[in-house]
């Protein structure tokens, strides 16, 4: 790499000593449109109730199946995306992270509303001033996982790298292709590759241009989504070496989406897991590998072709269930090889089993949920309502479900059901800094 650009540090933020982002009880819901009018009948959630800090030049991986919502949360928190509730926060203190944290760990009608809107109107990305809303822009950089896609196929290398530097002023003529220069040479490019267009590069080399304009306004936090996925293994070995020399020269902060663990355990310092919108658990890289505690993290690392795991418990059976139904109380229990009554069964639970068998759903009038543990199943006939019964309380319903169940009757042509309640479960600690959201170890209970 060539000689280094220096960082400017009145473009830092000026936040405490560790933290960088705060992410508080962050929820994204996209609404599900039908009829003819496109009246919203539901919702996707994406991100439901996430939180967690990024500190200071550290990295954060952020592993998940696809669909688990990490992509989203990413750009929530880079700012391409408003959240439906919650925020993210940047540049706060210790003391206004504290005071915070102690007003949304009250319940609503206790709270102070204008404190927790007084630190919104300075640190919520959302909410802030346009003066720090730039700022942060300025400090939060996004590279993509599709390089291609995101590099305009119209505009030359100098263009694009470029263009951040002219729209803040950064730079203008002569400094301004000096500038871009000194970026594609400490992304390993050069001066001969400043009028050439996307599609003339390969696959490593846009994402480096990628890379290069995330550096142009010397950022301190970079989103990096997936950027190695669609790269080859050796080209990907040369992206993440060189992300690292980076954030060493630079002293940035990664926020590391990826599903490819093996890549997670080689870049971060912490691991988030997600699953269906939420947590399932977060900690240390080494802590995470060598001592999992959640089950869904122990699945994903026996699906690591890397790792020698011969354990089929930890398989998991089924597919994701629907985002815009997810399970209550644990939202893994539904493929959970260690599920217990208390994990959080319910109503849609049982519709779920029910599905699997075909035909005892083809007459179903009505599915009325009270409460997500409590509701009735109308039929055209009371022969189709105590089949559908039987079947729930034969043996090819899962043991824990059925011990769950605390009501199952025919009344009539309706099949009434009531399960144990639970709350949503949340991440408690297992370890220094270990949390997991598992029943095992938290008891399935909110604090």
């Amino acid at each position: 790499m060539s000689a280094t650009l220096e960082p400017d540090a009145t473009l830092r933020a000026t936040t405490g000593p560790d933290h960088l982002v705060n992410v508080r009880d962050l929820t994204k819901y996209f609404p599900i449109r039908e009829g003819v009018l496109q009246r919203v009948t539901g919702h996707v959630k994406a991100v439901d109730g996430v939180s967690f800090d990024i500190h200071r030049g550290e990295t954060v991986g952020l592993v998940g199946e696809s669909g688990c919502g990490k992509t989203t949360l990413g750009r929530c928190i880079a700012g391409l995306m408003s959240p439906t509730s919650g925020g993210v926060y940047f540049g706060m203190d210790h003391d206004s992270v504290d005071r915070l944290d102690a007003q949304l760990g009250l319940p609503f009608d206790k709270r102070n509303e204008g404190e927790i809107a007084a630190i919104d109107h300075r640190h919520r990305i959302d909410m802030m001033p346009h003066a720090a809303w730039r700022t942060y822009r300025r400090n939060c950089q996004v590279v993509f996982q599709d390089a291609f896609s995101s590099l305009n196929p119209r505009q030359l290398v100098i263009d694009i790298v470029g263009r951040p530097l002219r729209i803040h002023k950064e730079a203008s003529g002569t400094a301004l292709i000096e500038r871009v220069v000194e970026l594609l040479e400490n992304v390993g490019l050069g001066r001969q590759h400043l009028y050439r267009y996307p599609h003339q590069f390969s696959g490593g080399q846009r994402q480096r241009i990628s890379i290069a304009r995330a550096l142009a306004l010397d950022p301190e936090f970079i989103v990096l989504d997936e950027p190695t996925s669609a790269l080859d293994v050796s080209v990907q070995a040369q992206i993440l070496n060189l992300l690292h020399e980076l954030q060493q020269q630079y002293r940035l902060t990664y926020l590391f989406i990826s599903h490819d663990l093996g890549v997670v355990q080689h870049m971060s310092d912490r691991i988030i897991v997600m699953y269906l919108g939420r947590i399932s658990e977060i900690g240390r890289s080494d802590e995470i590998f060598e001592a999992p505690r959640h089950p869904y993290t122990q699945a994903l690392l026996a699906a690591n072709p890397a790792l020698e795991v011969t354990d089929e418990t930890i398989r998991l059976p089924g597919s994701v269930p629907d985002p815009s139904d997810p399970p209550q109380g644990c939202r893994f229990h539904t493929r959970c090889p260690v599920v217990i009554e208390r994990c959080g069964w319910g109503v849609s639970d049982a519709l779920r089993i029910l599905e699997t068998r075909g035909h005892l759903l083809d007459n179903l009038k009505a599915a009325n949920k009270h409460t997500p543990f409590d509701g009735d199943l109308a039929f055209d006939t009371a022969e189709e309502a105590e089949a559908v019964a039987a079947e729930l309380g034969s043996d090819a319903t899962p043991e824990p479900m059925r011990r769950a169940c605390e009501l199952l009757e025919v009344r009539a042509t309706s099949v009434h059901l009531r399960y144990t309640p639970v709350d949503d479960m949340s991440v408690s600690g297992v370890g220094t800094e270990h949390q997991t959201a598992c029943i095992l170890y938290n008891g399935g209970h909110k604090d």
